[in-house]
């Protein structure tokens, strides 16, 4: 079901009894995520009068749109030691959100280095040392980039398992241990990655955000791999955003080193913007991995709320996916595999321009241009970054290589 206007969020555990619902009067809609047994099975919406809705309504809402209460599975608890890398940039407030919840997780052995990339003062530092908890971890990074933040927490993890999410986000209490219990139950598993639900969508703005970005996947346990490929991307394994995003992601610490962690001439904090994530996950792939995604792994996404950030960030995850295409053509391994695949891809951008054109009012003007811009200029952007990257000592990992990486040595400069 559709939403209009400012709506509520929220979630719903499908086998406890429903109550009436009842916010403030300025929402016309509720966003509720279901669960059932605590694992999500669903979004639905509930329209309200008032800001209420009965008990009936609900229930009513919740059978038409997410049907009748099946069995659904959630990995094994694990409490094998997990390290979360948060690479961060001038934004303590949200920082600090993010830590809270990360440290109110239910796994009993979490360790979190928050990487500060070419910080602009000291108010991260502050963030973590008023924690006053020594599982939380302070590293100055001296550069600047989301995908080198990564890298310098995927050096300095002592975990077999590596989690990471961005600062923007909340994490569901459970998110810990049931990534812990994925890669536990799966010993083929190298990358995991789940939903990414909107935690506000009260402006025009974070509504146009969800309907543009669709960073949620969805509810169904997947694995992707050479060895059996989705029959619902004729893309694969060139498809940006199938196996999910870098603000919800985990890995198998060996491989990921093995693989060569993130491309630094991609992502956040680049002139590439974007596109890290999905280079590393159709990587893996591409190197004989099993990728998976996994339903009850799941966190909270603040969207921007402004239309000249949310501009930015379309902006920038156009660029990103241009970067990735460049990449992808650039690889004498990927290419030819890539070109015939074309047809499929150029309808897949349009189906995202379809998808972005019905966003709503709080789309930005222009975003039809500025993806073509974005596309068009993503590829010659990339090459100067790389080649930037490559000059100042940085890692740009090959998208198709079995050799192992070398890593640049880190800087010390570590606190807890």
């Amino acid at each position: 079901m559709p939403i209009f206007g400012p709506s509520w969020v929220g979630q719903l555990e499908r086998r406890e009894q429903t109550a009436d619902l009842a916010v403030d009067r300025e929402f016309g809609s509720a966003r509720l995520l279901v669960t059932a047994g605590g694992v999500p099975v669903g979004l639905m919406t509930v329209p309200l009068t008032d800001g209420r809705a009965t008990a009936a309504a609900v229930r009513a809402a919740l059978d038409e749109q997410i049907g009748a209460d099946r069995m659904v599975e959630e990995p094994p608890s694990s409490i094998e030691p997990l390290t979360v890398v948060i690479a961060t940039r001038g934004r303590p407030d949200s920082l600090q959100r993010c830590v809270r919840g990360v440290l109110a997780s239910d796994h009993p052995a979490v360790t979190v280095l928050v990487v500060d990339n070419d910080p602009p003062d000291d108010r991260t530092a502050d963030v973590v040392e008023g924690f006053g908890d020594s599982s939380v971890v302070y590293i100055r990074e001296p550069r600047r980039g989301v995908s080198v933040g990564r890298n310098r927490g995927l050096r300095e993890a002592t975990t077999d398992i590596v989690a990471f999410t961005d600062d923007d986000t909340e994490v569901d209490v459970g998110w810990a241990r049931r990534i812990a219990g994925a890669f536990d139950a799966d010993p083929t598993l190298a990358c995991l990655s789940g939903p990414v639900i909107a935690a506000r969508l009260g402006t025009d703005v974070e509504l146009a955000a969800e309907h543009a970005l669709m960073w949620n996947k969805g509810f169904a346990r997947r694995r992707f791999s050479l060895a059996d490929p989705p029959p619902d991307s004729a893309i694969f394994p060139f498809s940006p955003g199938l196996f999910g995003i870098g603000a919800n992601f985990a890995v198998r610490a060996d491989i990921a080193r093995e693989v060569g962690g993130l491309d630094e001439a991609l992502g956040p904090g680049s002139r590439s913007h974007g596109g890290e994530d999905c280079e590393f996950m159709v990587r893996l792939v591409l190197a004989g991995h099993v990728v998976g995604y996994e339903p009850s792994v799941y966190v909270w996404h603040h969207h921007r709320t402004s239309p000249d950030a949310l501009r930015r960030q379309l902006r920038g995850y156009t660029i990103g996916l241009g970067a990735f295409l460049g990449k992808v053509a650039l690889d004498p391994g990927a290419r030819a595999a890539a070109v015939r695949r074309l047809p499929a891809a150029i309808a897949q951008v349009r189906r995202i321009a379809a998808r972005e054109s019905a966003a709503g009012d709080g789309m930005p003007a222009g975003a039809g241009r500025t993806r073509l811009r974005g596309l068009l200029t993503g590829p010659w952007i990339y090459l100067r970054e790389r080649r930037a990257v490559r000059r100042s000592g940085g890692h740009v990992p090959p998208l198709t290589s079995r050799q192992p990486a070398q890593w640049p040595k880190p800087v010390a400069d570590r606190r807890a």
